[in-house]
């Protein structure tokens, strides 16, 4: 098995890494950072994201395990006490009929940013934001090529469904289970009074629905796809829809979405 470790870089990851590296050479594993088939993370969540967006071009071929150095995340079916366990499966050492990982894949928000600059395309696995630099947002929201609203406010969040559970809930967003083919988009801040109005409530849309968020003002904006910061002086528009693409997490044991949402919230 070919396979890689992405570690968050504080000394506990690092130490579990290359405990994870000595059990994998045990199992004849070989280390393979430019084709893995299974990559690692050793962290929490937010390594997890760097994991991902280090892979990015190779997202079809590979599948993701998260080992959360704390409390369990919602990428993360490992602690860091149970590597050894991790390993044995991996290895097919396990319950015959858990020889193989049940694969599990998740969709992804795929992004088109327009600039005067030019043009660029992302993948984000949880979410995107747009929040004004200077002062209030103004933006204009189409809905499959038809205007929708014009927001007024701090920004626009647009998440993944097994991102609904980070920055969407915070704002008020529904919790959406991560295998169902959607975006939701949710509001910053907004701006209702009796000249300015919004929805003021998030919105689903499925996976042959796409929404664009224009620019209507001379604004600078950050624009944040996952942890990633891009700043923006000359924005025309950002598409938003469901990827066609879908990441990979392999699942050596059962942990459903519920049982997450019930131990990172209610617990």
């Amino acid at each position: 098995m070919r396979y890689y470790v992405q570690d968050r870089g504080d000394q506990l990851s690092i130490d579990l890494s290359q405990q994870f590296h000595a059990l994998a050479k045990e199992e004849g594993f070989k280390l393979d950072a430019e084709s893995p088939e299974i990559v690692i993370s050793i962290g929490g969540d937010g390594t997890m994201l760097q994991a991902f967006h280090n892979f990015i071009d190779r997202i079809p071929d590979i599948a993701f395990v998260g080992v959360h150095t704390g409390h369990l995340g919602f990428y993360a079916d490992w602690k860091k006490e149970e590597l050894r366990e991790l390993v044995r499966l991996m290895s097919g050492k396990g319950d015959p009929d858990l020889l193989k990982p049940r694969i599990v894949q998740y969709p992804l928000l795929e992004l088109e940013i327009r600039k005067k600059s030019g043009n660029a395309s992302y993948i984000a696995l949880n979410e995107f934001t747009l929040k004004g630099v200077d002062g209030t947002v103004v933006a204009q929201v189409d809905i499959n090529d038809v205007t929708f609203e014009m927001f007024r406010g701090d920004g626009i969040c647009v998440s993944t469904p097994s991102g609904s559970t980070a920055y969407n809930k915070a704002l008020g967003g529904a919790m959406v289970h991560p295998t169902i083919d959607a975006i939701q988009i949710a509001e910053i801040a907004s701006i209702n009074n009796r000249v300015y109005r919004t929805l003021g409530s998030p919105v689903i849309l499925p996976k042959h629905h796409h929404c664009d968020i224009f620019s209507r003002k001379d604004q600078r904006l950050l624009l944040t796809i996952d942890h990633v910061n891009v700043m923006v002086e000359d924005l025309i528009s950002v598409r938003c829809q469901v990827s066609q693409q879908k990441v990979s997490f392999a699942r050596f044991r059962p942990y459903p979405f519920w049982n997450r949402v019930r131990t990172a919230f209610l617990d």
